[in-house]
This record gives structure tokens, sequence and C-alpha cells, in this order.
């Protein structure tokens, strides 16, 4: 029996610290950069809990494994494996279909997405050349593309 073992989270601060984040303040909030809409410092992340909330996109969630799961498109249990808090007796695991998304969150997704690569096209369109970390988020654009298109396949 495959099981969620809450307790194997990583710790918040190390984990986000890990993601690459630079935590600034002091006490249990304390603010970072934001990778869903790549604002510089609107990220409030509690180092206590995990819970994380965006001041400008409004992307949250309760813990490291919900950031887990929005920041890689994963499902709980493949967010959990990859953050060593999934059990498996060594039995085939489920194929575990993940929880699609409301379909306003699902719209609001493909919106801003859509809207970041077509600024990118212009861009180039106009020939200014993309730099490494533009290209890099069009690819976690086009994930979480992928990911709304697979919920609603």
């Amino acid at each position: 029996m495959a099981e969620f073992i809450k307790n194997q989270l990583p710790e918040a601060l190390s984990y986000f610290e890990a993601q690459g984040l630079a935590l600034v303040g002091r006490g249990k909030w304390r603010t970072t950069e934001c990778r869903f809409h790549d604002g510089s410092d609107s990220m409030r992340i509690n180092v206590a809990s995990g819970a994380w909330v965006c001041m400008a996109c409004n992307a949250k969630g309760g813990d490291v494994l919900a950031y887990h799961m929005a920041a890689n498109c994963l499902d709980f249990a493949g967010a959990a494996k990859d953050l060593g808090a999934w059990q498996d007796d060594g039995n085939p695991s489920r194929s575990y279909r993940p929880k699609p998304l409301p379909a306003g969150q699902a719209i609001s997704v493909l919106a801003f997405e859509a809207n970041l690569t077509a600024i990118a096209a212009a861009n180039l369109a106009h020939g200014v050349l993309l730099s490494d970390k533009d290209r890099s988020r069009l690819l976690v654009a086009a994930g979480r593309i992928q990911h709304v298109a697979e919920v609603y396949a």
C-alpha cells in the first residue's frame, strides 16, 4: 500500500532555499521572487509552515508540497515522491490522475502563459533576442499549458 507521509516533507526554509529562492526578511514570513509570473519581490513564504502566496498574481499554497506541485506541474503523488514523502511497499502504484483545476483557474493559467508567450514571440519578431531566463520561462509556460491540456483532454 502506498501512502503519503507528511512528516517526511522537507523543512520549509531549506526547501525554498534549495529551489534557489533568496528569502529576505526576519520572522516567519519572508519575501522572495515569484517564479510564477517573474515578479522580483512579490512572493511571501512562511518558513514555519511552508505556506506561500504571491501578492501580485495570487498564486498560493499551504506547504512545500503545494509549491512543488505548482512549480513542476506535478500531481500530488508525483510531487510527494519527488520530495521523499511517499512510501510504496513494493506493489505497483496505481496511476494517479491529477485533480482537474477549476475551469476558471485553468483559463487564468492559459491566459497568463499565452500572453507571456505572445510577448516573447512579438519581441523575436522585432529582432529582440531572448535571454536565457526568458527562454527558461517559456519552457515553464509550455509545461503549464501542456499540463492544463492534459487535465482537460
